[in-house]
């Protein structure tokens, strides 16, 4: 069993993945202007430290999957990259 991934770099976002079934990261630093994550993923600037990422797209009413548990329902189309939050998810 993977206690998850922490993906850092010295040029990326650091974020965290706990389970391979989640469809979101959290992103673990203050480095809001840098829109790229280590494994290349290119995300939306100015995502502050704790909140989420989105690793896939998510149609309006899907599931949002975090540490293997679903945390909220899309009321959007969420693309990767995106901010995952309170304006796109209930």
């Amino acid at each position: 069993m993977s206690l998850g991934t922490v993906t850092a770099s010295s040029e990326a976002r650091t974020s965290l993945q706990v389970h391979p079934d989640d469809n979101v990261a959290t992103l673990l630093d203050n480095v809001v202007d840098c829109t790229l994550l280590a494994d290349g993923m290119t995300i939306a600037a100015g995502i502050p430290f704790g909140h989420k990422v989105a690793l896939r797209r998510m149609e309006v009413g899907s599931a949002v999957v975090k540490y293997g548990v679903t945390i909220g329902t899309a009321t959007h189309v969420i693309h990767p990259g995106e901010h995952v939050h309170v304006h796109n998810v209930v």
